[in-house]
């Protein structure tokens, strides 16, 4: 923009603030009135304050022109002044104005190169870039490498350029909507991926065993947990069962779950049992491990349905119920320590116990007893949960199950609902062997 028939003085601060009221234009052009302007969508972000705009130009005279340019504009907005990329950075980080009108012509950045570092540290401002008559190549490059528009110097009009900034603003909303949208869409999927892994189809070979299944992401719906469960029978008609917990939420530990649980497929299917089936579980989850504070506990159990017998192994986890026709009751077997705690000194021992015709086992993982049942910090805990499984002892499987995990969601959900995932796996003999 030409400025030679123009007063240019202004501050010679390298930066300052110019506040911009809505004033008459001193231009005598005539401008939108207030439902005209209403037909405007982009007026729309006016509504909710005035916007920021930081105008990074080194030459005062074109400073002085955008300034009248705003102020015959009648659209009011808070416009600070920079003289330099160096000068503008500091504000950039500070304040991250909603707009930032750039000249590619600085005297410590020319072109692209100051686009790129100002999209760098403020990269949720719209840019909109500044050009020369005979530079509109300039503007398309920039536009191409992150800008949402360009203007050229000596063709502004007050409602034109006003246009342009609201129109900036508006289609870089758009833009971190369309990619918070892409990331939450790609999120989403990968958590399909990973809960397909933690939370497989059952292996058997015949019917003697029924399950009932249930997971419940926590209410931090973004980050899966690490709670994996799997269900395997082998040839000799024995029904192996694991329910296990990962320490923490995100990504790696639900990646760590899903090894956990196929390591334990593979090593069950390959014939490994007890004590050694832990100790290579462990060995996988050291090597696969973030960090070494993270861990996981888990309970295995092995079905024999012709003696009506369970073997427990558990690793820190917490207890189980055991439904029989007349009874619901809490078994809290001698534990060993959690995966990933001693590694190659660990020891978990194997109880077996009993259960009879009618009879069945429910396994679960933390999150379903360390809810909080009130705005206080009392929690449900194991003897919460039984309280609740002997008010139902003679459910079906599927209503049990349910009963358990609704109410469980229900007395914490003054707190919120359950913070952490819960897995729940319920197996029950089939009747007959």
């Amino acid at each position: 923009m030409g400025t030679g028939h123009r007063d240019t003085s202004v501050s010679s601060e390298s930066r300052h603030t110019i506040a911009v009221p809505p004033q008459p234009s001193r231009s005598g052009q005539t401008r939108l009135s207030e439902p005209q302007a209403a037909k405007d969508p982009s007026r729309v972000l006016w509504n909710e304050g005035r916007p920021t705009v930081l105008l990074i130009e080194d030459d005062a005279g074109d400073a002085l022109l955008v300034e009248e340019l705003v102020a015959d504009s009648g659209v009011p907005l808070h416009l600070q002044w920079a003289r330099s990329l160096s000068d503008a950075l500091p504000l950039l980080r500070r304040e991250r104005p909603q707009c930032v009108l750039l000249d590619l012509h600085l005297p410590d950045a020319q072109g692209l190169e100051a686009l790129e570092k100002v999209i760098a540290i403020a990269d949720s401002s719209a840019v909109v870039v500044l050009t020369g008559l005979a530079e509109e190549e300039a503007g398309f490059a920039a536009v191409a490498a992150g800008a949402q528009d360009y203007l050229v110097k000596g063709r502004l009009e007050p409602d034109l350029f006003a246009r342009a900034i609201r129109y900036a603003i508006q289609r870089k909303h758009t833009e971190q909507s369309a990619a918070a949208l892409q990331a939450e869409r790609l999120r989403a999927e990968e958590n399909n991926r990973l809960e397909r892994g933690l939370l497989p189809t059952p292996l058997l070979l015949d019917d003697s065993v029924r399950i009932c299944s249930r997971y419940q992401p926590g209410r931090a719906q973004a980050l899966l947990g690490g709670d994996f469960y799997d269900v395997v029978q082998t040839e000799d008609g024995i029904t192996h069962a694991v329910v296990g917990d990962v320490s923490g939420h995100g990504p790696y530990e639900a990646a760590l779950g899903v090894c956990l649980r196929v390591a334990w497929r593979s090593f069950v299917l390959a014939g490994s049992r007890g004590q050694h089936l832990l100790e290579l579980l462990e060995q996988v989850l050291v090597a696969e491990r973030s960090g070494p504070e993270i861990f996981a506990s888990l309970t295995s159990l092995t079905f024999r349905t012709h003696e009506r017998t369970v073997d427990v192994m558990r690793a820190g986890h917490p207890g189980f119920l055991v439904r029989t026709p007349d009874d619901v009751r809490l078994e809290e077997v001698q534990p060993g320590p959690v995966l990933g705690l001693l590694p190659k000194a660990a020891e978990w021992p194997t109880t077996r116990l009993t259960v009879p015709d009618g009879g069945a086992v429910v396994v679960f993982t933390d999150g379903l007893i360390e809810g909080k049942t009130g705005s206080g910090p009392e929690r449900l805990g194991e003897e919460g949960l039984l309280a609740i499984a002997r008010h139902h002892p003679d459910l079906p499987a599927d209503e049990f199950v349910d009963v358990l995990l609704n109410t469980a969601q229900s007395l914490a959900a003054e707190a919120g609902g359950p913070s952490d995932d819960i897995a729940l796996l319920h197996l029950e003999w089939n009747g007959h062997s």
